[in-house]
């Protein structure tokens, strides 16, 4: 199935979505609630909607505005360095084991939200990556059992500092600007993709100008590798969000100039079969000035 947890005029809701059609599966259920926790915990609920859906109303699915997937996710991890291209173009060594960091809650936001260049710096790049959703937690998982504990995958956008990024060895500063995480629209299960999200197009674009193109097969650390790996250390809970890295092309390394993100640009990040992840770039003084006329 694909997911879209998003606002309507009857308040924050999670649906089903079937072409430009959506079916509001909370009203079908009060279980399912205004995430997609609901469905995380209880997996059979799931089914229990699907068996509701034939004979529910449609909705647009222009008419519902993006809200985050998991609106208090738990762990935000996420990998550095999965893609060789990448890992050239930024001049690093290619590592033999992930390039690991975290982000925190107020690092991110839905899709279509402002991603906010902050008033420090002008440094502000992008970065297309994969997003696991963890449905089943726990710790020591293997390989082989790995890809039985993802809910599902969405779109992130690992917009990036770059100069804050730099400023110390760990990278958390560059990493955890307010607003600058945009997770979404859509979440699918993995039936709806290949084993492991493996195989997709990836690509970042303002406009017509493309920025990133390349795929999902090309990480080095796959979806089942990396749950294996964190879980080593850490264990995972439901609701929890991976990202996979991201692929060459990122503003830093663009030549013979970077490219950074400037306000007035819509940034748009899109993954074959799961969907475009779509935010403004504002200034942030700007955007302190909408969120205090609200």
């Amino acid at each position: 199935m694909k997911f879209l947890v998003g606002k309507t005029s009857n308040g924050t809701a999670v649906f089903a979505v079937e072409g430009e059609k959506a079916i509001n599966l909370t009203a079908l259920n009060a279980a399912v609630g205004d995430d997609l926790m609901g469905f995380i915990r209880a997996p059979a609920l799931i089914e229990s909607v699907i068996g509701q859906m034939a004979d529910a109303p449609r909705v647009d699915l222009a008419s519902i505005t993006p809200a985050l997937p998991v609106a208090k996710p738990g762990t935000i991890i996420c990998l550095g360095l999965n893609y060789i291209d990448h890992i050239k173009e930024g001049g690093y060594d290619i590592p033999d084991y992930p390039a690991l960091f975290m982000r925190g809650k107020n690092s991110i936001m839905a899709a279509g939200a402002p991603l906010v260049r902050p008033t420090c710096s002008d440094h502000l790049d992008y970065e297309a990556e994969l997003m696991i959703v963890i449905g089943k937690g726990g710790r020591h998982i293997t390989e082989a059992r790995a890809l039985d504990h993802v809910f599902g995958y969405t779109v992130f956008n690992d917009g990036s500092v770059r100069d804050y990024q730099r400023k110390t060895h760990q990278w958390t500063p560059g990493k955890n600007f307010d607003n600058t995480g945009a997770i979404g629209p859509f979440v699918v299960t993995p039936d709806e993709v290949p084993a492991g999200a493996s195989g997709l197009k990836i690509e970042s674009r303002v406009g017509d100008e493309i920025l990133q193109s390349s795929n999902t097969g090309n990480m080095i650390w796959s979806v089942a590798q990396t749950i294996a790996t964190i879980s080593q250390y850490t264990t995972l809970e439901p609701g929890d969000l991976i990202a996979m890295g991201t692929p060459p092309g990122v503003g830093h390394a663009k030549k013979p100039n970077p490219r950074w993100l400037v306000p007035g640009d819509i940034i748009e990040i899109e993954i074959e079969s799961i969907g475009i992840c779509s935010n403004p770039v504002v200034d942030e003084k700007d955007h302190t000035a909408s969120v205090a006329a609200q």
